[in-house]
This record gives C-alpha cells, structure tokens and sequence, in this order.
C-alpha cells in the first residue's frame, strides 16, 4: 500500500524562503526515506511536503517537525492519505 503525508505550514509574512530552507532541510533528516517526496510553494507564504511511504495506512511514519514559532503563523496541518490509484 502506498501512504502519501501531507504537511502544510505557513510562514511569518516574508520568512517564506526561510521556511522552505528549513522544511528542506528537516526533511533530509528524517530517520527513514521515503519512497517519494515533493516540496511545494504558494502565496502567501505557504510551504507544502509531500511524502509518499510503502506502508500500511496506520504505520508510525517519520514526520516533519514543527517549525519554531517565530517561523510560522499556526500550526502546522498534516493530512495523510491512502492512494486508490495512478491514472
């Protein structure tokens, strides 16, 4: 089974660059690699990862952390999904 994670954060107004530095950068740090892995950038500030694991759905899975709290404006959002299929 194919596991995607999704991890959305959203940085202090300006600091985007600096966020995608640092999401870079954690992400080849975790302690397993996954399959895949996609980095992503929107207005706003916005930085997004995707991962993508071979994986039960449930697995206990290497995670990004969260950044420092001058870094972002929230919390960061995580969403994992079950892939159904490539078309």
């Amino acid at each position: 089974m194919t596991v995607a994670l999704m991890w959305e954060a959203r940085a202090v107004a300006g600091r985007g660059e600096e966020l995608l530095a640092w999401a870079r950068a954690r992400a080849h740090e975790l302690t397993e690699q996954p399959l895949r892995r996609e980095t992503f950038r929107a207005p706003q500030d916005r930085v997004l990862v995707i991962t993508w694991w071979d994986a039960p759905y449930d697995a206990e899975l290497p995670e990004l952390p969260e950044p420092d709290g001058d870094l972002v404006t929230r919390a960061v959002h995580r969403w994992r999904f079950e892939s159904v299929g490539v078309g």
